[in-house]
């Protein structure tokens, strides 16, 4: 037999110890998972009972940090970092003071800002850090301040749960099923450990979710649950598979180090920050 054949056939014995070593890894993994979560549910929790004043202060200090995490990833472009940062209190100011038109109007002049913010810099950004900075106010930015908004609705602190749930809830059943049954890519230019099956899974568990965290709002209707546990399920994973992307074009695996080997906050927010404006629109057509 020749001896590219012999090296390429495995023992039995070598192989019970790969399947051992994965499964050892695989909990340790999931160990991880759970424990990098446990601090943002622990604020998360704090920060929706509190509410007012305390919540937009908090989620300005998270969209601060997923904006430095976007900022790093893109460096090279010299980002309108000033910019960003004055754009995301503008955004998260509207929301808690307006409405939805005002945030819109928050974001049509945060591009003189930013632009004007970007000259000043240490650093003049250019075109293309003007553009990551806006980038940044779209995707987080806006994604947070309409946080604000739904907190600020009806009951929203029960839907903000909700949704909280459900994403987490669905990206959990995403990870077990798609290390279970996962066989067919989801996307793997993009991300080539997401599966289909897993996607399937992630969305059964988040409509699940958000059905059973309804039967505990007695002002909450089950078939208005199923409807914004869809809107979640089917947006949380766009979420994921977007800031995965972002990655991808920025050459890097984890946004950034807060949670150590498990990644930063953009990689803990990502989901949330398509399902939380899904949830605000869903929840206004509801109500």
């Amino acid at each position: 037999m020749p001896a590219a054949r012999r090296g390429a056939r495995r023992s039995p014995d070598s192989v019970r110890r790969a399947r051992s070593a994965g499964r050892r890894h695989g909990r340790s993994d999931v160990g991880g998972r759970v424990l990098a979560a446990l601090p943002l549910i622990g604020i998360a929790i704090a920060l929706v009972a509190l509410g007012g004043a305390v919540y937009a202060v908090g989620l300005f200090v998270l969209g601060v940090m997923c904006l430095r995490e976007l900022f790093s990833m893109f460096e090279r472009a010299r980002p309108a970092i000033l910019g960003g940062f004055v754009g995301l209190a503008g955004l998260i100011a509207a929301a808690a003071l307006g409405d939805a038109d005002t945030v819109l109007l928050a974001l049509v002049c945060c591009v003189p800002a930013v632009f004007l913010l970007g000259l000043v810099q240490p650093r003049a950004a250019g075109v293309a850090g003007v553009t990551v900075a806006l980038f940044g106010l779209v995707w987080i930015g806006l994604g947070f301040a309409h946080a604000v908004l739904l907190r600020e609705s009806d009951h929203g602190g029960g839907i903000v749960v909700l949704v909280l749930v459900a994403t987490f809830i669905g990206d959990t059943g995403a990870y077990f099923g798609g290390r279970a049954l996962g066989r067919r890519p989801l996307a793997p230019a993009i991300s080539p450990n997401k599966t289909v099956e897993g996607l399937i899974a992630g969305i059964i568990a988040a409509i699940a979710a958000a059905w059973f965290a309804g039967l505990y709002q007695d002002w909450l209707s089950g078939s208005d649950a199923l409807i914004l546990g869809v809107a979640v399920a089917l947006t949380a994973p766009l979420g994921d598979l977007f800031e995965s992307f972002v990655k991808r074009e920025a050459g890097t695996k984890d946004s950034g180090r807060v949670f150590g080997a498990h990644g930063g906050a953009l990689d803990r927010l990502d989901a949330v920050m398509f399902s939380i404006v899904a949830g605000f629109y869903v929840w206004q057509a509801l109500s």
